[in-house]
């Protein structure tokens, strides 16, 4: 948005255009009827800008106040009642902190500042708001005072301000760059030997007054800083006493607007053009307007925000946006790149099959048969399972000696891939027992202890072929039966039938 100044003194309002640091004059509008029409059709050509209120008015308090350490609505509601107790009945107020006291109570120190006569400000401040145009705040020169010090690299912690401003001396007591004390002098000749002698007349009337109001000692030495025009510097030099409490430093105007950047050189003695400029480049944290003045400045920000975050939104989808057509052209480039490596693959591999001998069969054929078999390969199954169950339980019996072992899936060696998926596995396990002097109830328990070792197993389902006695129907078995045969190795077969691999 465009930056626009208005300079409101007590008998007319400036308007000024500022942009890159030249400033220039758009009108003057006097505090009439017609200046207010005048004005009120000024905003409306240029409602899209942001104003700011610079103020040079006689009618200017500053107090200062102490306060106890409260923080949030607590705080703002007491400065609110003080600033009221000291100025009553004007909205137009600030209040800046000077920090807090090194006690127990850690007390606040606040200066209030305020601008006595609202009703001077009320007819403009009313033309802006029907205007609906973004007020971002209302400043005085002395408020200013400090900060132009500290840009032309002078010190204000202790120190009186003496400007031309309009047909009036514009003094101001400046601590640690805050206006403590600001008023206004008549200038009744504007000649430059009249201002000359107004300027270093007025500097020992505000000393004597400090000195009188005991803000100052009476023996203290004062800096006095004077900005004037190059033209007057002569005089103004020759006017101001070289022995008193005032130590007077001259402040060439054209100096200071070029230490500002400041492109517009001020024509006379008048310091209006470096408060204007200063104050939109480097406008104050404080500010004497409230909310209800400021609302369309407050709309205008939100304004602001939701476009520059639309901006950021539109610039991170333009970012990612051409990342992807980036990567999208890299895709394609590969995708060109594989597409001529497979054309050149091809081209090889006719050139090395043509010298292939020659089959019965063509290549699909050819292709099918070799993933059918490597299909026949992955589904084939292998006796290790099996296998390495009986051997676990073989090596938990060593009177089990192995002679043995068959595998086979079904009973069906002719079974197609399906059928032999869901086929069982069959093992057939022939051994002997060998047990020195046992009896054949004990061959018999170790050959039980065997088999119900295997059904251990759920998945498997043994069946006995061959025991390592006979025993006849209706026969008992007893402990003298076969002695001449106990040193034999008694023979079993056993059938394993696991429903499915594990």
């Amino acid at each position: 948005m465009s930056c626009r100044l208005l300079y409101l003194n007590t008998h007319r309002l400036s308007a000024h255009a500022w942009q890159q640091g030249n400033l220039r004059a758009e009108g003057v509008f006097d505090n009439d009827e017609d200046g207010l029409q005048q004005f009120a059709k000024y905003l409306g050509e240029h409602s899209s800008s942001q104003f700011s209120l610079l103020a040079n008015v006689a009618e200017e308090g500053h107090a200062l106040e102490t306060i106890p350490f409260l923080q949030g609505g607590d705080r703002q509601t007491l400065i609110t009642r003080k600033i009221g107790q000291h100025f009553l009945g004007t909205p137009l107020a600030a209040a800046i902190s000077l920090g807090y006291e090194k006690s127990q109570r850690k007390n606040e120190k606040l200066l209030l500042s305020a601008l006595t006569n609202p009703a001077h400000f009320e007819p403009w401040l009313r033309r802006i708001s029907d205007a609906a145009v973004p007020l971002a705040g209302i400043y005085t020169v002395a408020q200013l005072g400090g900060l132009l010090l500290k840009k032309l690299g002078q010190d204000s912690s202790r120190c009186l301000l003496l400007t031309v401003q309009d047909h009036s001396i514009r003094e101001t007591y400046l601590v640690d760059g805050n206006a403590h004390f600001s008023r206004m002098a008549p200038l009744t000749d504007s000649s430059i030997a009249g201002i000359a002698s107004a300027l270093a007349a007025e500097a020992g009337k505000l000393h004597q007054y400090l000195i009188g109001q005991r803000l100052i000692g009476r023996d203290e030495s004062l800096p006095a800083f004077i900005i004037a025009h190059p033209q007057t510097i002569p005089a103004i030099e020759k006017a101001c006493p070289e022995h008193s409490k005032l130590n007077f430093t001259l402040i060439d105007s054209h100096v200071a607007a070029h230490q500002l950047k400041l492109h517009t050189l001020p024509a006379d003695n008048r310091s209006d053009q470096l408060f204007l400029h200063l104050l939109a480049t480097a406008p104050p944290a404080q500010q004497f307007a409230g909310e209800t003045h400021r609302h369309h400045f407050r709309l205008s920000q939100i304004r602001q925000g939701l476009i520059a975050a639309g901006l950021i939104a539109l610039l991170g989808g333009v970012l990612f946006a051409a990342k992807e057509t980036y990567d999208a052209q890299n895709l394609r480039a590969e995708a060109s790149a594989l597409a001529a490596s497979e054309t050149d693959l091809n081209r090889r591999y006719q050139e090395i099959s043509a010298t292939f001998p020659q089959l019965d069969v063509d290549h699909e054929t050819l292709r099918r048969l070799t993933n059918r078999y490597g299909d026949l390969i992955a589904q084939q199954r292998q006796p290790a399972p099996s296998y390495r169950m009986v051997s676990r339980v073989l090596d938990r019996m060593p009177a089990i000696v192995l002679e043995d072992i068959d595998w086979k899936i079904g009973q069906n060696s002719r079974l197609t891939v399906t059928n032999q998926a869901s086929a069982p596995e069959i093992t057939t396990v022939r051994g002997s027992i060998r047990l020195e002097r046992a009896t054949a109830r004990q061959t018999l328990a170790v050959f039980d202890q065997f088999v119900d070792a295997l059904r251990a197993d759920p998945a498997n389902t043994i069946n006995v072929l061959q025991r390592p006695f006979d025993i006849e129907s209706g026969r008992a078995l007893r402990g003298g039966d076969g002695l001449d045969e106990e040193a034999q190795p008694r023979q079993f077969a056993v059938e394993i039938v696991r429903s499915a691999a594990p």
